[in-house]
């Protein structure tokens, strides 16, 4: 009889907490930019008109995040500061998920291209005494500019188990990241608020609130779309079901439409690309849509949309491994992903020898130019660079074979 009237407590105490998110004030649109694509496509049309410019287009800067001394380093993040340099994070320690993992930070100088030296943002005993509880484990930080300028970091923390047994804590900061508030849990349950991660960036709504995409590994692994204001979830929305998407990327569209995609964890036998939803009233709501087909070997990925509506993406293009990492870019209008970049490729090793790239993640400064950091090998923190002047001539490149190949097809149905 205990059972049953636990069973019912739980059951009714799901339904209260059901009812309490679903009743909260109807969802604002997303927050974009004021170029539209449309315009930014025209007048770059309307530039090609006149006499073309010979300029030498500078290669893609490379370098690497700060030594910590730490054996393992992994899933490292960034965010533009206000003054134009770009902030850092990541966790290292003897490996994933030890006890002395902590998460860093660095500053990279866009004038001098160095970085300067690591600092601890918070590790697994001052995240025990900030949250009042037991930590096991740390890792994961991801951070966000709110509305009101202040830097935010995400990063997730468990107690007993593995990832699956997270949940995401947030720290703000009111000084560009040099010091940091107390970590708060986020409540996302009303149960037992675990396995709850966070890998991607965040997207900004148009009453400053913030959409945070968050995933699950514990029973299913799904992805859920969050709503946080001032630090506290107050809706959350599934993104994808069952067992085989995890770490969405949401790439918005308009005020109501985004797309995301995720890293697949699909059984055997299913198709190992990448898994994609929609939503068409700014998160509310996502539905499956058609697999973005590139392969993908349970490996996450990164994006990023610049300001003339062309975007990137950085992923293992493999369906096994993750000893091959490319950077992509898609035409705002035709949507077609062409390989602009092999960032890292060991293929042609033997497999013992084969290093793994992976957990990229992507920002613009200034909205043309692109930063990227992945984890090297478990060992490293590699940083790569791409101009803005690099990307246009990517961009030109890409755009003169796709009319080339439209042009030919004709040619050869012809034939």
């Amino acid at each position: 009889m205990s059972r049953v009237i636990a069973l019912c407590f739980l059951l009714l105490t799901a339904v209260i907490g059901f009812l309490h998110i679903d009743s909260r004030p109807a969802w604002a649109p997303f927050a974009i930019s004021a170029i539209q694509v449309d315009e930014v496509v025209e007048e770059s049309a309307a530039t090609k008109t006149k006499s073309p410019i010979k300029e030498s287009i500078p290669v893609p800067q490379s370098n690497w995040l700060p030594d910590t001394g730490a054996a393992s380093v992994h899933a490292a993040s960034l965010i533009a500061l206000k003054d134009g340099a770009v902030r850092a994070f990541w966790f290292a320690g003897s490996r994933e998920g030890a006890a002395d993992v902590s998460i860093y930070s660095s500053v990279y100088d866009a004038k001098s291209a160095n970085w300067s030296a690591p600092t601890v943002v918070i590790d697994r005993i001052s995240a025990q005494k900030g949250l009042a509880r037991y930590i096991a484990k740390l890792g994961n930080p991801v951070p966000a500019r709110l509305s009101d300028g202040r830097l935010q970091l995400f990063f997730v923390t468990v107690s007993i188990g593995g990832w699956a047994g997270s949940s995401i804590s947030a720290m703000t900061s009111d000084d560009e990241g040099l010091t940091w508030s107390n970590p708060q849990r986020l409540i996302t349950s009303p149960l037992l608020n675990l396995s709850t991660l966070v890998k991607s960036p965040s997207v900004m709504f148009a009453d400053g609130l913030l959409g945070v995409p968050a995933y699950h590994e514990w029973i299913g692994r799904f992805g859920e779309f969050l709503r946080l204001d001032a630090g506290q979830v107050i809706d959350k929305r599934r993104m994808s079901s069952g067992r085989s998407a995890i770490q969405p990327l949401v790439f918005v569209n308009d005020p109501q439409d985004a797309s995301a995609y995720f890293r697949q964890a699909r059984s055997t036998g299913l198709p190992k690309q990448i898994p994609a939803s929609h939503t068409q009233n700014a998160g509310q709501s996502w539905q499956p849509s058609e697999d973005l087909a590139i392969a993908n070997p349970n490996s996450a990925i990164a994006g990023l949309a610049l300001k003339n509506g062309t975007r990137i993406l950085a992923l293992n293009n493999i369906e096994n491994g993750r000893y091959r990492l490319v950077l992509l870019m898609s035409d705002p209008k035709a949507g077609q992903w062409q390989t602009i970049d092999v960032l890292e490729d060991d293929e042609a090793l033997p497999e013992a020898q084969r290093r793994e790239f992976s957990y990229p993640y992507l920002i613009t400064v200034d909205g043309d130019d692109a930063h990227l950091v992945y984890t090297w090998d478990r060992k490293k923190i590699r940083h790569r660079y791409f101009s803005g002047a690099w990307l246009k001539h990517a961009f030109d490149k890409m755009e003169k074979q796709t009319k080339t190949s439209q042009a030919d097809a004709p040619r050869q149905e012809a034939q």
